[in-house]
Formats: C-alpha cells, structure tokens, sequence
C-alpha cells in the first residue's frame, strides 16, 4: 500500500507528452531530481529526502529550439541542470524541408552511449567519453520507419542478457538490440495497429504500454510474449521499472496507476506479473509517472495541466 504525500509545486504546468517526468534519487547528496517539460521549458526541482528543502530552476531550449527554421535541437545539461554541456541540431538529410524533426526517447546503455530517437524513426548513438565534453554521433540506427516513441536500456545488475535496449514507435513496432562498438539488432516485434507509447526493460523482461491500454510482457531472449494484461481503460502514458524489486509503475490517461511485481517463476521460467497496488488520481489526466528510488518505495506522477508533482509512499 501506497499512501499520499506533500506535493511539490513546479513553476509551470506539464505538457501532455508521453513520459513526462524525469527522477534522479543522488543518494551520497540525499537530494532528487525531478524534471518536467512544459513547451520549450523544462522544469526541475531538487528536493532533500526529507521532503522539506527545495530548489526550483528552468531550463530553456536554446533560441526556442529552431535550427534553420524547421529542425529541433537536443540539448545535454549536467544533471542538476547548472552547465550545457553538449547540443545537437536534429535535422537529417531525409527530412522534408517543411517537416521539422524533433527528439523522442532516450536513454543510456553500455558504459558509454546514449541513444536519442527522433520524429523521422532514425536512433542517434552518442559516444560519451568518460572526462570532458567531446561528445560525436558514434551511429544511426535506422530499423524504425515511424516516429520514435521511446527508448529503454535493460536497468537490472544482469550485464550477462543478450539484449540491452529496446526501442520503440508510433506503429507499436518494438526493436531490441544489444550495444556495444557496433550496435546489433536482436529481435523485431510487429506491431499490431496500436501505438506503443512507453516501454521499460528489466533483467531480460520487456514491459510495453500500447494506446489500447494493455501492457504486453515479453522475453528479451526469444522475443515472445508472456503476459498480456488488460491494464487501463484508456491510452498508458508512463511505465517505470524499480530496478532492486523488479515492480513495475503504469500510468494512463484514465487517472490510475497501477504498481505491478515483474519475476520469473523460478520452476518453469516463465515470466509473471502480480498486481500489488491501484492509485486513482482524482481529476487528473497522468502523463508521466516514476519511482524515486531503486527498491520502489516510492513514486510520483504528474498530470497534464498540472504545476505539481504528486508523491506516494509505501506503508
């Protein structure tokens, strides 16, 4: 069971975009971060673990965002936000000149990369060296033919699977790769007419959030599907893996969360998923949803239109 805590306030409401909250617990700091775009501007707060002390910043993209007129930029912050350490103009040569191109997904994976998926369904590898800022693009992928919904990297201590990153976009096609110098690709899963707007990605276990509002459970080895459940009454909006307990957080525009138990059984193997708790958030429309630490005894939602950050914790 889960229980109401003080919320935070944020400055500025949050859009309604898929995933729309970041969390970063810094556990040597006793702060965490939270993030949320609303527009060009992305909120941040840094709350002390005590929930009492708060420190509020916004950052805006550079000129609005515009390159040549059409094309986005992504932008690379030190993770309180205080330097801009890298930005990347988002137009391809394939993009139409009236289409602009923005970014969707991302997420970190091996000891060095970082993969962004963009409008135009190309993923962007960046190498991250280990001191300084000289960031390069290390590769394109270019598997997905519609935009990228969202990204994930296998956030599990199991380095030994075979796949760590599963990619995903607006037809529901879901691609699963393992990185390294030469990323490879492992599995294609065929969508089956419906978005799939989140996905997360947890020792060898792909959890997927479709528009339909099932979540769809699936092995990362043999890319077959385990469990189906029938999660939401409308469009999931955030999933979220906490990476010590293997609980799995949906968010949907219903205004429930649901906190699941991802495990396989230990006799037969298969994957299966355990319900363990339901929140409603009364009259609000969720559009992101996270846990605020690894063993998932807490977590925090926000909601489309609105300037704050709704907190749980476990009882």
């Amino acid at each position: 069971m889960y229980k109401k805590e003080k919320s935070i306030q944020i400055k500025s409401s949050a859009s309604a975009l898929y995933n729309n909250l970041s969390v970063l617990p810094i556990a040597q700091k006793n702060l965490t971060y939270f993030a949320v775009i609303h527009g060009s501007l992305v909120n941040m707060v840094s709350a002390s673990t005590d929930g009492l002390n708060f420190s509020h910043r916004q950052l805006q993209s550079k000129e609005g965002g515009l390159v040549h007129g059409t094309s986005l930029i992504m932008q690379m912050y030190e993770s309180d936000g205080s330097i801009m350490v890298y930005w990347h103009a988002m137009d391809t040569p394939e993009a139409q000149t009236a289409e602009a191109v923005f970014a969707r997904g991302i997420a970190a994976t091996g000891s060095h990369y970082v993969c962004v998926g963009s409008s135009t369904g190309s993923i962007l590898v960046f190498n991250i060296p280990p001191e300084g800022t000289n960031i390069t693009v290390s590769e394109v992928l270019e598997e997905h033919k519609d935009p990228i919904t969202d990204i994930a990297s296998d956030c599990s201590e199991d380095k030994g699977c075979i796949a760590d990153l599963v990619t995903a976009d607006d037809s529901g096609l879901l691609c699963i790769w393992k990185s390294g110098e030469d990323f490879k690709l492992i599995h294609k899963i065929s969508s089956y007419g419906v978005t799939c707007s989140s996905v997360r990605m947890w020792s060898g276990i792909i959890a997927a959030g479709y528009g339909s509002g099932q979540i769809q459970v699936y092995d990362t080895a043999s890319a077959a599907v385990h469990v189906e459940i029938n999660a939401h009454a409308r469009w999931i909006s955030t999933l979220d893996v906490a990476p010590e307990s293997g609980k799995l957080l949906s968010g949907a525009e219903d205004s429930f969360v649901n906190i699941w138990r991802l495990f396989r059984n230990p006799e037969s193997k298969a994957i299966e998923v355990e319900h363990l708790h339901t929140e409603c958030v009364i009259d609000v429309q969720v559009c992101g949803g996270k846990f605020c630490d690894p063993e998932g005894s807490a977590f925090a939602v926000t909601g489309y239109d609105l300037s704050e950050i709704i907190r749980y914790v476990q009882v």
